[in-house]
């Protein structure tokens, strides 16, 4: 019964195991990989079984799938690892209290107020007031809150709309929302070098492509001639979404039960 005997050693192996194993989930969560993320950890889990187990040529099938999947993973997980490794190659790992860190508040306490956001772009939409929102999910936006006029405000529909009111002082660049509130305003934004990007569209969805490319936020652009709402995640676009396609989608991303 020795496989069943745990040391501290053990324990410590398996603790950084699991910390390491969320700090990846938290990273692909949200997105499509997560499918393809649980579904390889299923068949390792499977593949370690079946070795304890003796089951020898499971585990020879199960440990070449493995050994190829490592490179399938590399191209599956590309933008991932590239974000990983963004962060990585900018110390930001360790200094970003955030990624060691287990979420224990309740859901109501991280709950959106996506309804605020989405009737606050609804009403730019009707009046083609110009807007873009970021919405900071894990990772470190300091920088770019750092950019602008920080106001740590709650977040509200009138607010949002005051903010990116045509005489409003504060209406240029972009806002970050951060834990239902609006942290900072006029915040300036990295652009896409994608040469694959709509000539039509303007600098607010070429800055909200830009940031999403480099983190895990999500934005939100209304545009100022076509009165079109469109939101960005991983660097995509979503066209022409309505009020509830816009709340539905940061539901599911922010409020997933």
């Amino acid at each position: 019964m020795d496989f069943f005997k745990i040391g501290l050693l053990e324990f410590i192996d398996i603790s950084l195991v699991a910390l390491l194993i969320y700090q990846i989930y938290r990273l692909v969560k949200g997105t499509v990989a997560i499918n393809i993320f649980i579904g390889i950890s299923s068949i390792y889990i499977i593949w370690k079984i079946v070795s304890a187990l003796n089951f020898h040529l499971l585990s020879e099938i199960l440990g070449q799938f493995i050994g190829v999947g490592v490179f399938i993973l590399a191209v599956i997980f590309q933008q991932e690892l590239r974000k990983f490794l963004v962060i990585l190659g900018k110390g930001n790992i360790l200094k970003n209290k955030n990624f060691f860190k287990v979420n224990f508040a309740t859901k109501k306490e991280n709950m959106l107020k996506t309804e605020e956001i989405s009737k606050a772009c609804y009403n730019m939409s009707k009046s083609k007031t110009g807007a873009i929102i970021i919405i900071s999910k894990n990772d470190n936006l300091k920088p770019f809150i750092d950019s602008g006029v920080k106001i740590n405000s709650n977040l509200s529909s009138p607010l949002l709309e005051s903010i990116f009111y045509k005489n409003s002082p504060l209406h240029d660049g972009a806002i970050i929302i951060k834990n239902n509130k609006i942290v900072s305003v006029r915040c300036v934004l990295p652009v896409t070098n994608s040469t694959d990007f709509p000539g039509h569209l303007g600098m607010r969805h070429r800055a909200a492509v830009g940031i999403t490319e480099q983190n895990d936020s999500i934005a939100v652009i209304v545009s100022e001639e076509r009165g079109d709402i469109t939101y960005v995640k991983d660097g995509v676009m979503f066209k022409n979404r309505t009020k509830k396609q816009l709340e539905d989608f940061l539901n599911r991303i922010f409020n997933k039960k």
